[in-house]
């Protein structure tokens, strides 16, 4: 699943590729924003992507364009 955030004060957005599901990274963005704290997630290559909760402008949830080469138009 590709998940999108948006970060205050960055021009572009981050895009990751996660195995969660969308309920999952709903709660992980939930406990996240409650705590105060950080928003920690981890992409299908193992990476991790930590964004403090105060910077976040934004999450999208949404399917992943897997195996699209080429122009989109």
């Amino acid at each position: 699943m590709e998940v999108k955030i948006g970060v205050q004060n960055a021009a572009r957005e981050l895009t990751i590729d996660v195995e969660e599901t969308p309920e999952a990274i709903e709660q992980l963005v939930a406990d996240a924003v409650s705590g105060d704290g950080v928003l920690n997630l981890k992409d299908s290559k193992g990476r991790r992507v930590i964004v403090p909760v105060a910077k976040l402008a934004y999450v999208e949830l949404g399917h992943g364009t897997a195996g699209q080469v080429g122009f989109r138009g």
